[in-house]
């Protein structure tokens, strides 16, 4: 009996302790599943504040975006000492009239209304060199003395029919028949002539005939300055034979030369006679006006020639030169113009100009241009009455490429 209430107390504990037991293990599972569940419950809290964070790390970017919009909008601020430092200038635009002028590159060629050559008219020889290159000769100066058989024989004969028709003049028609009074006279007319035509002119044949000396017919002439001016050519040698036609001298004034320059069909239309141009060479401008307009165009450049006269007091152009002339055009017009260093190009090549929008603010503005004569830029794309920067635009393009201001952006 004792044996059996034994084994039934054993019995009733060990029941005991698994219920105790599973009671702990339900309580552990439990205190278990509640805290994985406040983890992850804590876990979602933390990402849903991870998520408000980068939203506000957004929305800051955004408001930082939005402070750079606000800034390219506002373009460029100054102040007003700034400004004065930067030496930077606006202008309202204003349509203005503007003389026009149209540019093109020239040769500079001798006045040829101005030149002269001396030339040989029969065959001779070279006897004697009265001036050299770059002599200044005057009208009626002897340049180069020749030599001539033939000269010689129109001379001996010159002489012959002058004292036939002075012996016969003095007897007079009473005394000679009125065919030898004829025919001398005209003998002693083409004698003359003749010596003429071969170069010497009438001054040198009056004192040969005055002189009566038949040791003058010699043969010998002297070739004369026609006008004053420079002697640019001679091209000859002492005892040289030159032939009927050779030019020995080439005297020419270049105290007004030639500027010769070709122009477009349409841009001939522009150009009156007398228009004024300027004529630059190197750093010097020297004035000219517009004397003559060809009448043909040139079929190979399809261009038409326009010639020009410019003074040369102090010798600085010689022909063959080349310079740069601007010729004023007789169709001024109203435009919009700013001065050439106003405009720019902007970082995508296109011009541009900076607009004043309010006080101490500024923006590049896109226009297009037209042309640029005389220092101005003529413009459009562009109202009337917008203030531009005439002076210190450069500086602010450089204040513009810092801030990274995109033109086409705004």
């Amino acid at each position: 009996m004792n044996k059996f209430n034994s084994i039934f107390l054993i019995a009733l504990l060990t029941l005991s302790s698994a219920q105790t037991i599973h009671a702990s293990e339900d309580d552990h599972d439990h205190k278990t599943a509640h805290t994985e569940e406040g983890h992850d419950t804590h876990e979602e809290d933390g990402d849903a504040h991870e998520e408000d964070h980068d939203t506000h790390e957004n929305d800051g970017k955004k408001h930082e975006k939005g402070g750079d919009a606000h800034e390219e909008e506002d373009g460029i601020h100054l102040t007003a000492a700034q400004q004065k430092a930067a030496g930077i200038t606006t202008t309202p635009l204003q349509l203005t009239n503007i003389d026009l002028s149209i540019s093109a590159p020239g040769e500079i060629t001798l006045n040829a209304y101005a030149t002269s050559q001396a030339v040989s008219l029969i065959n001779a020889q070279v006897v004697k060199r009265h001036a050299k290159l770059g002599d200044l000769v005057s009208t009626g100066q002897p340049l180069v003395t020749l030599s001539s058989v033939e000269m010689a024989q129109a001379q001996g004969d010159l002489l012959v029919a002058a004292r036939e028709w002075t012996r016969v003049r003095k007897l007079g028609q009473k005394v000679v028949s009125a065919a030898r009074y004829i025919q001398a006279k005209v003998n002693n007319e083409q004698a003359r002539a003749k010596v003429q035509a071969y170069g010497m002119n009438q001054q040198q044949v009056e004192v040969m005939l005055k002189a009566g000396n038949n040791r003058l017919a010699n043969g010998r002439f002297q070739l004369l300055a026609l006008q004053s001016g420079t002697v640019i050519q001679d091209q000859f040698t002492l005892g040289e034979v030159v032939n009927a036609g050779q030019m020995l001298f080439k005297v020419s004034d270049e105290t007004k030369l030639w500027v010769n320059t070709r122009l477009t069909a349409k841009q001939v239309t522009d150009v009156q006679i007398g228009a004024m141009a300027n004529v630059i060479f190197g750093k010097k401008t020297l004035k000219g006006t517009v004397i003559q307009r060809h009448h043909s165009l040139d079929e190979s450049t399809r261009t038409i020639g326009i010639r020009i006269e410019v003074a040369n007091p102090d010798d600085v152009l010689h022909p063959g030169v080349f310079v740069d002339v601007n010729i004023a055009a007789n169709n001024a017009e109203k435009v919009l113009s700013v001065p050439a260093d106003a405009v720019l190009r902007s970082p995508d090549g296109d011009w541009m100009v900076f607009v004043e929008h309010e006080d101490n603010q500024f923006e590049p503005k896109e226009i297009n241009v037209l042309r640029t004569n005389n220092g101005l830029t003529v413009i459009d794309g562009i109202e009337a009455g917008t203030r531009v920067v005439t002076h210190g635009a450069f500086f602010l393009q450089s204040e513009l490429a810092k801030s990274g201001f995109n033109i086409h952006n705004h």
